[in-house]
């Protein structure tokens, strides 16, 4: 019997004790049915044969193939994908249920081991796949069809070919990967077993965050101090993990002879780095439009001289204490995909009917949220921290986004189905803007127009200004590791140093503030992720203002690039709409569209 570090409470009440009807919860038996299901036996047992088959047939072969030999090859790697990602994703997803038991822990430790072992005779495929000559590969593509869909993958992979080390070196850093995998797991446990005293209430991280979104000015203060009381004293265990983490990555990076810290990204994200740095150049230039002339307006409206950082996400004082139970925020999210295309919403209802979303807050469970698309043979899950917030209604719209755009990708198969980041938050913020735009044709007075406008623009700018700002802090922290260890005070340093920039001159930032970069998961699992949100957000802005312009068929050729999956490169996926993403006034349409929000909000004020 696991012993939970504090009394658990309600998962379907908030601080406000208000009943949030009956939150779902994930049934995980259509991957296994439990830890030892005879099932999940017998595909650890087919893995390991099946790795060692693929790896006796094929090893120091690829170039002898045929297009017919090189095709059945690929589906053969498809199918090994396709049980380790079923295996995999069965034993995370039951980890991040429940981060704290210690045999959840082990068990996702214990497979991941396995998959590690058996997979590791597979590293010489991508090395000979790279090996090939192109111009014989181009052939082979003319000559079969079935093939030639393969092509972007194979792009996707050769694109690290100048990048790749020796064979054995290759396998060596293939087994070592669960090694870097315990710091992470470190920092997930660390995160999930944080508790947090606030007003003589034991909360858990989540709780936590939530408070600084109350209506109450010295709760959220509360609630600040706290954060940065507790992270303080687990500091030297992130600066720790930061600090391996990005010593690691320098390491890989210089045997590979990357030329960046960021270049690895890009890669696998199949983005060009002058776009990157286009729509990072642009979001910073629009800062004095952005966040400070938004917090500017908030300070005003707060009735503040100066702001502080736990007023960064409080309420407007206008807008009043709301708490959405689970059912009015499932039909707002399904109204608002139905009204779009009613082919959304059917995509979107088993998600509610068929166990795919765990939503309640529960001590040990990580935070924040996410859509996980297991394998293409099964259907994405649903994690939330669902506390009844407006905002958790538009958490619930994006990850509802990302799973349906899972679904509608799986038809690729395992290896074309993923997309790459910078795509992969296109449906789930345009699931956002559908959701948010409903509510706001619902507003009934100016005073509730306001409030949804100031919500979407926060919400727009801690997904762009605050994510770049992110992406600019992680540059300079794998910088800075490049010379040398970081102290803790060097890493709130760079934190520090991004801050004020992005959110302007109306803030003050109270002492401690400088730790809160501890929390952030992307630091650790995906370095240089951050950057993806404020392309999405950009993007998305860009493809509504085309919907809004021109409608008509707008949502076949939108069904359509969600289907494409991993496919096809952005510039191929956004041509039907007349859009480019390696145009630098492309960045600029997107947040001319932020901009646009705030005119209105100061229009208001007239």
């Amino acid at each position: 019997m696991f012993n939970l570090p504090f009394p658990l409470r309600d998962a379907n009440a908030t601080s406000g004790n208000k009943d949030l009807g009956k939150l779902p919860e994930w049934d995980l038996s259509d991957l296994y049915s439990s830890e030892d299901a005879p099932e999940l036996k017998r595909d650890l047992d087919w893995l390991e044969t099946a790795c060692a088959e693929f790896a006796h047939d094929y090893e120091g072969k690829l170039a002898d193939l045929d297009a017919t030999g090189l095709l059945e090859c690929l589906h053969r790697d498809e199918k090994i994908s396709n049980i380790a990602g079923r295996v995999m994703s069965f034993a995370g997803l039951r980890y991040y249920q429940l981060t704290t038991d210690g045999g959840r822990a082990k068990f996702m430790s214990d497979c991941q081991e396995k998959v590690t072992n058996y997979t590791t005779p597979l590293v010489f495929f991508s090395l000979e796949l790279n090996r090939l000559n192109e111009d014989a590969l181009s052939a082979m593509y003319a000559e079969n069809a079935d093939l030639a869909r393969y092509k972007p993958v194979l792009d996707r992979i050769r694109a690290m070919k100048p990048y790749q080390l020796s064979d054995e070196l290759e396998k060596f850093l293939h087994d070592l990967g669960v090694v870097g995998d315990a710091w992470e797991r470190l920092f997930d446990e660390t995160i999930a077993g944080l508790t947090f005293n606030v007003d003589g209430d034991e909360l858990n991280i989540e709780g936590t965050l939530n408070l600084l979104t109350e209506q109450d000015r010295p709760t959220r203060e509360a609630a600040s101090r706290e954060l940065a009381r507790v992270f303080g004293e687990n500091i030297r265990t992130f600066s720790r993990v930061h600090n391996t983490a990005a010593k690691e990555k320098e390491v890989i990076d210089r045997w590979r002879g990357m030329p960046t810290a960021q270049t690895g990204r890009h890669l696998s994200n199949d983005v060009e780095p002058e776009v990157v740095e286009a729509l990072r150049n642009a979001v910073v230039e629009a800062y004095p439009k952005l966040s400070h002339r938004y917090y500017e307006l908030k300070r005003k409206w707060l009735g503040l001289e100066r702001m502080q950082v736990w007023d960064r996400n409080a309420p407007l004082p206008m807008e009043s204490t709301k708490i959405v139970d689970w059912d009015s925020a499932e039909t707002t999210v399904m109204e608002a995909y139905g009204a779009f295309d009613p082919r959304m919403a059917d995509l979107a209802q088993p998600f509610f009917d068929k166990g795919w979303i765990d939503a309640a807050v529960k001590p040990g469970k990580a935070p924040g949220a996410f859509a996980h698309p297991t394998v293409t043979n099964v259907h994405p899950y649903v994690m939330l921290n669902y506390l009844g917030k407006p905002r958790d209604v538009m958490t619930l719209a994006h990850e509802l986004g990302h799973g349906v755009h899972q679904v509608l990708a799986a038809d690729q198969g395992e290896l074309l189905a993923s997309t790459p980041l910078t795509l992969a938050e296109t449906a789930s913020v345009f699931g956002e803007m559908l959701t948010f735009r409903k509510m706001l044709d619902g507003a009934k007075t100016d005073q509730e127009r306001k409030v949804l406008l100031a919500g979407k623009v926060e919400d727009m700018i801690n997904t762009v200004v605050r994510q770049i700002a992110f992406y600019d802090f992680e540059c300079k922290l794998h910088a800075a590791r490049r010379e040398g260890e970081l102290t803790p005070d060097d890493i709130n340093a760079l934190w520090m140093s991004v801050q004020a920039e992005s959110l302007g001159p109306a803030f003050d930032f109270m002492d401690g503030y400088e730790t809160f970069w501890a929390y952030i998961p992307h630091f650790v699992h995906s370095p240089f992720y951050v950057y993806a949100y404020a392309f999405g957000d950009g993007l998305v802005n860009a493809l509504y203002a085309v919907y809004e312009e021109n409608p008509e068929g707008f949502q076949e050729k939108y069904f359509d690039m969600l289907k494409a999956g991993g496919s096809k490169h952005h510039k191929e996926l956004l041509a039907p709409f007349g859009l480019d993403a390696s145009d630098p006034a492309f960045w600029d349409k997107g947040l001319s569209m932020i901009s646009g929000f705030i005119d209105q909000l100061e229009a208001m004020e007239d």
